[in-house]
């Protein structure tokens, strides 16, 4: 969790970084964890909210009503010495101005409105929003249903307008000119006295009585406690920053070096920040390469866009192109190195976990669960652990050596193409939604190789040098591995750009087709 918020810090160092927690039982250890980890926000979650795609055994099973998470989360803090150094925010249903008052007395000072505002804009709660059918036209791509939506802004303008009256009117009956008077101030909170039965058994005493605090004592946010990452430390600020400064004003291509350690996290993260917020995803590939000598450390490349290459020659640690974006990594072994590299491991756990686009090359073996939930890059590797490509949902992955157990778990979308020397790959596959064929296909032959020959340019690897001189042979002991759904709408995508529909159009056509079988 603290690498996360790390990352995140360096993606966009303008954010506050704020972490969701479900409303639990000891949800406060949690959060005090997750502040000292660095979060600006902690988001306390009540069980009743949620969105309309959920499981019925979630809505009614996980989960607590937000204020004992949020009582607790609030008296954790204060206890850890911790407050100050966070906002907590709640949400869960707030349904009026009375419960954004009991939320601020209990400890919050931000609240999320979702269901409510839904319902003004039309919603009719008939929680199918994962299914495309919803009858309002609100969580839906379908046009015909889109056309029912009748919401407007002002509907959910009016309605807070409603909720910032009502609080009003109950902070004049406390005593109380601004929310933050009221944030903490538990004391104020009273068990109504015309209670009778199983209601007036329930004791409250845990939530209203803060033990921490004083009576009127307020313990809240600082923002001069606020988390310093000391991001000023970093070589995207100290040397990719300054070097490249204007470079990245004129869009001119440069290329510099830079020596790393196992502590540089998630190096090339801010400067690519700095790529996005100027240019989007408009420069060209390679405008801006990072030659890297030495150990990269956690979270090295997450998130780069399109422009930036690092070529890393050593090894890196886990999370390696997380959340890969458009740009390209390169890794590969130093010259003169006696291990083969399809034998040893040179990146760690969870390479290119959530990738949406761009190249990974990496000459050597990657550790357990590669290109987990990659939904659209392109990698190259020579071996990999256990899980690879779990949840994988797009792009293109070649392995050109082993793979661990629980490969293609949960796999729908995209390829792989396997090399399975020993013919054992079946073995180690979960075949729930994958199937595995030989490589027949023109276009997936040249595919391969294409990616192969790139490799090797980049990498020079010894192996994919061989495979290419003689790729004849090799070829036959390929697995192209697919997942069955993806597989037909693939087809089905096909038939419908033969029809003469653009390639959006076809999609679409062949999702509802899909829909309707």
């Amino acid at each position: 969790m603290e690498q996360l918020i790390y990352d995140l810090k360096n993606s966009n160092r303008q954010a506050r970084i704020t972490v969701k927690l479900v409303s639990e039982a000891g949800v406060g250890t949690v959060a005090a964890g997750v502040a000292k980890a660095g979060a600006q926000v902690v988001l306390i979650s009540g069980y009743d909210g949620g969105t309309g795609a959920a499981p019925s055994s979630s809505i009614h099973n996980a989960g607590l009503p937000w204020e004992l998470g949020l009582a607790e989360t609030h008296q954790t803090l204060i206890m850890n010495g911790l407050r100050n150094k966070v906002r907590i925010e709640t949400d869960g249903k707030l349904m009026s101005g009375r419960d954004v008052a009991i939320a601020a007395l209990l400890g919050a000072e931000e609240f999320g409105f979702a269901t409510a505002p839904l319902v003004t804009l039309g919603c009719v709660m008939m929680r199918v929003c994962n299914l495309d059918t919803c009858p309002a036209g609100i969580a839906t791509q379908n046009p015909e249903l889109r056309k029912r939506f009748a919401g407007k802004p002002e509907y959910v303008e009016n309605f807070m307008r409603f909720i910032a009256e009502e609080l009003r009117e109950y902070m004049a009956k406390l005593g109380c000119r601004t929310i933050d008077e009221m944030v903490g101030r538990s004391d104020l909170l009273k068990v109504r006295e015309d209670l009778s039965g199983r209601e007036k058994e329930i004791d409250l005493s845990r939530i209203l009585n803060n033990p921490f605090a004083g009576p009127k004592e307020k313990v809240t946010f600082d923002p001069k406690q606020v988390y310093d990452f000391e991001l000023e430390k970093t070589k995207d600020e100290k040397i990719l920053l300054k070097q490249l400064k204007n470079a990245l004003e004129t869009r001119q291509r440069r290329i510099i070096d830079v020596e790393l350690t196992n502590i540089d996290r998630s190096f090339g993260t801010i400067f690519g920040s700095e790529i996005t917020r100027k240019y989007d995803d408009t420069l060209e590939d390679d405008t801006f390469i990072v030659k890297c000598t030495g150990a990269g450390g956690q979270s090295f490349g997450a998130f780069i866009p399109k422009g930036l290459t690092l070529e890393l020659v050593g090894d890196s640690n886990d999370y390696f192109g997380k959340g890969l974006s458009g740009g390209k990594l390169v890794v590969c072994t130093p010259t003169g190195v006696n291990y083969k590299q399809d034998e040893n491991i040179i990146i760690g756990n969870v390479a290119l976990y959530g990738a949406t686009s761009g190249k990974a090359f990496i000459n050597g073996v990657a550790g357990e669960r590669f290109c987990v939930r990659n939904s659209g890059a392109t990698a190259v590797v020579e071996g990999v652990g256990d899980h690879g490509c779990e949840y994988m949902t797009g792009g293109r992955v070649v392995i050109l050596g082993k793979t661990g157990k629980n490969f293609a778990a949960g796999m729908s979308g995209g390829i792989a193409y396997v090399l399975d020397e020993d013919n054992d790959l079946y073995t180690r596959t979960n075949k729930e939604m994958v199937f595995s064929e030989s490589i027949s296909n023109k276009y997936d032959v040249m595919e391969l190789k294409e990616m192969i020959q790139e490799h090797v340019a980049l990498t020079n690897s010894a192996k994919g040098k061989e495979i290419l001189d003689n790729f004849s042979e090799y070829l036959p002991k390929f697995k192209k591995i697919m997942p069955y759904d993806y597989n037909r709408m693939m087809m089905a995508i096909v038939q419908m750009e033969e029809k003469g529909l653009s390639s959006e159009q076809a999609q679409i056509e062949a999702f509802y087709a899909s829909t309707r079988d």
